[in-house]
């Protein structure tokens, strides 16, 4: 499992004009069950992801994908993890 974190590296101005292509990046990782859960850091400095992609390698593809990293508004920084304390039914997203 991954958290995938970003860092807004251009001004929200640019960030909020790639905002509607980066949900439908995000929408297309959910229908694929790649992501569980992703939002907005509360400080508006980015954002974070995460992810149950196979391997790193499958991470740096799908992020390769967002609007977010072709137009370079973002930074990201990936963190592997694997979960051994969760909330009853989060068990089905553990691989």
């Amino acid at each position: 499992m991954y958290i995938i974190l970003l860092k807004f590296i251009k001004p929200l101005e640019e960030v909020e004009k790639q905002l509607l292509p980066h949900r439908e990046f995000l929408d297309k990782y959910y229908s694929l069950q790649k992501f569980i859960v992703s939002g907005r850091r509360n400080t508006g400095t980015g954002g974070v992801i995460i992810c149950t992609a196979r391997n790193v390698e499958e991470v740096d593809t799908i992020i390769k994908e967002d609007p977010f990293y072709i137009n370079e508004i973002a930074q990201y920084e990936v963190i592997e993890f694997s979960p051994t304390k969760y909330a009853d039914g989060f068990e089905k997203y553990i691989k």
